[in-house]
């Protein structure tokens, strides 16, 4: 018969680890292991591909560990026109969209708690309708004409500012909210927007944190409504750039190497551009900064989804 080690858990109770329960975490942690694999080699992959010779990575040659590294790449497609310009845009969309979108789930959330707010269900419901109910492409591309909103800025932020998903994960988290701290602050004499501001955002921080990953993370992905609204260059977002650079690869790739002086390109012609090398390095600018920014709300991910879900 196996032996049983002998655990002290965190609640300071000594229990036995038996063969089962060993080989059951084992399995675990396996198969948890090949699944972060899985999903880390892709950026992996397109990392060292972006750093590595362009005709190795080319001819698929760069697999587990970058190859004669340079960083010729990075320097060549920033030099591209309009590509900074697309990055100011999707910065500037990204922050302001994901703000507008937190504020406005967070104060309709609240407000959708209010017993006193006329016709809450009402609207509540009518809000909730629209996540499955959807007109489809055209209707909404006239709509957004209609408004003045083609080859506008603020076509990508007023579509996107209130959505479903979020305001419900709101209303369910100021629920799960002691009520008494609501109803002390209005025996003082506070408001609905003094209750907002000073007793409800405070403690709704990591549904709001979540809120704004799940924002940011959609208004930097987006491509579609570019495709849909904007003809004028000066509006174009990163990853509009990159769906047209990863489409038109070869001409991106005649471009970057006829923007290198002769000198250049005698020093680096190892180093002249490909269609893969064009590929994932753009791909490496564009997915970057929204990786740097995930792991400082991180934290507050996994409470707000499950305090945001579950009332009680």
């Amino acid at each position: 018969m196996a032996k049983k080690k002998e655990i002290k858990g965190s609640n300071g109770v000594h229990y036995k680890k038996g063969f089962g329960e060993k080989f059951m975490m084992f399995v675990i942690y396996f198969v948890y292991s090949i699944l972060a694999f899985v999903c880390f080699y892709p950026f992996y992959y397109i990392l060292i591909n972006s750093i590595s010779n362009n005709d190795l990575s080319a001819r698929g040659k760069v697999l587990i560990v970058p190859l004669e590294i340079h960083f010729n790449n990075f320097v060549q497609v920033t030099r591209i026109n309009g590509l900074l310009n697309a990055a100011f845009i999707s910065v500037g969309r990204t922050v302001i969209g994901a703000s507008l979108t937190v504020v406005a789930a967070a104060f309709l959330g609240f407000m959708f708690t209010r017993e006193t707010m006329w016709g809450r269900k009402v609207w509540y419901r009518l809000v909730v309708a629209t996540m499955y109910f959807n007109a489809g492409v055209i209707p909404w591309y006239l709509t957004m004409r209609n408004l003045g909103l083609t080859n506008n800025f603020w076509g990508y932020i007023f579509p996107l500012i209130v959505q479903p998903f979020n305001v419900v994960l709101c209303k369910t988290f100021v629920e799960s909210t002691p009520k008494a701290l609501q109803e002390a602050a209005e025996i003082d004499g506070a408001g609905t927007l003094t209750v907002f501001f000073k007793v409800i955002l405070p403690i709704i921080k990591p549904i709001l944190a979540t809120i704004a990953v799940f924002a940011a993370v959609g208004q930097w992905n987006a491509f579609q409504d570019t495709l849909l609204l904007v003809t004028k260059g000066e509006l174009y977002t990163l990853q509009y750039v990159l769906y047209q650079y990863i489409t038109q690869a070869n001409s991106l790739k005649a471009i970057i190497n006829s923007q290198m002086s002769t000198e250049s390109i005698a020093a680096s012609l190892a180093h002249s551009a490909t269609q893969t090398s064009v590929r994932m390095t753009v791909t490496i600018i564009v997915v970057f900064p929204i990786m740097c920014v995930y792991p400082f709300f991180q934290r507050y991910f996994t409470s707000g989804i499950m305090i945001g879900a579950v009332k009680g």
